[in-house]
């Protein structure tokens, strides 16, 4: 089968590699229709992403098509269209038995930790497909990036009236942006790109931010995974308010202490999503409370990813979020 491998960084390679055969029990196997292309698939490509191995298959934004079920119980008949919940959890560690699975101590994640989704077919265990009826393969791949904004919010308690700051405006800060103004919050989205801005300031109820300083934020989400903006950022929340690093850069942050103590903040880290978050976004989605219309402005073929990720990382390209069609 079709596949496209991350070999070192800067150098992806389409090649054939084996099928993957019938799924083992509890997994199914699917055919992967959309992927979508993160800044995790970016980093990597670009060489700073943290806990990655080369080479690797990328690919952990799915939208999929069931070709066979090794349970009986799981109630997904062969052709539904699925979401990918890609985080694979031990299940027996600390976080797990706490109902974290999404920061699982042996987590691996497809696309990273293990081969991901740019390729036709591939095993997912059963209680990781969500059945997306109703929907676009394109719209279910958006389904993680979606999750990652909501398990954003839900961490962070925001509640309604409160107003919040999102501190980059790429598909991960809009994810947080949408579903903190669900949660009835006023919400402004920062960036340093006219560009992104502009997009971000033209979803209904969503406010563009060009001075941090006057917005007045007691929740501030930093979605860049740069180091600089997120030290930065502690000198953003009002006093009393709360700082969540949504991206996650592989360096030190460093901040001032008496001003973090004196505004007795509260700084939380979020990672991934969990499966809660997948089961409630399908509803929402195919029900229109949630809409990512003008989200996907780049669009391949499998068989071109290799030569479009290096217009894809760049940032003059405007690009900002790419969708694989397989």
């Amino acid at each position: 089968m079709r596949a496209v491998v991350l070999e070192e960084p800067g150098r992806l390679r389409a090649v054939e590699i084996p099928e993957p055969g019938e799924p083992p029990a509890g997994w199914a196997l699917v055919r992967v229709r959309a992927v979508g292309v993160c800044g995790t698939d970016l980093h990597a490509f670009a060489g700073n992403q943290p806990f990655f191995a080369y080479p690797r298959v990328l690919g952990h934004e799915l939208g999929v098509e069931i070709v066979s079920v090794n349970d009986p119980m799981s109630g997904l008949p062969v052709g539904a269209m699925c979401a990918v919940r890609p985080y694979l959890e031990c299940g027996v560690c600390g976080a797990c038995r706490q109902g974290k699975p999404n920061c699982c101590e042996a987590l691996r994640v497809m696309g990273v930790h293990m081969d991901g989704g740019m390729a036709e077919l591939l095993h997912v265990p059963v209680d990781h497909l969500y059945d997306g009826e109703g929907l676009r393969f394109e719209q279910l791949a958006l389904i993680e990036t979606l999750a990652i904004g909501r398990h954003a919010v839900s961490r962070s308690g925001i509640r309604q009236g409160d107003r919040a700051l999102v501190i980059g405006a790429g598909p991960i800060g809009l994810s947080v942006a949408i579903s903190a103004q669900a949660v009835g919050a006023e919400v402004g989205v920062h960036d340093r790109s006219e560009g992104r801005l502009a997009f971000a300031g033209g979803i209904s109820g969503v406010r563009a931010v060009t001075d941090v300083a006057d917005f007045g934020a007691q929740v501030v989400f930093d979605a860049t995974g740069s180091a600089s903006s997120m030290q930065a950022s502690f000198g953003i929340p009002l006093h009393g308010g709360k700082l969540v690093f949504v991206g996650l850069v592989q360096s030190e942050i460093r901040f001032d202490d008496a001003s973090f103590h004196a505004r007795e903040l509260t700084l939380l880290a979020t990672r991934n999503a969990l499966p809660e978050d997948f089961a409630a976004l399908i509803p929402e989605v195919r029900a229109g409370t949630l809409r990512t219309e003008g989200w996907v402005n780049r669009r391949a073929k499998l068989e071109e990813a290799q030569e479009r990720f290096a217009e894809w990382v760049n940032p003059a390209s405007g690009c900002l979020k790419a969708m694989i069609e397989i």
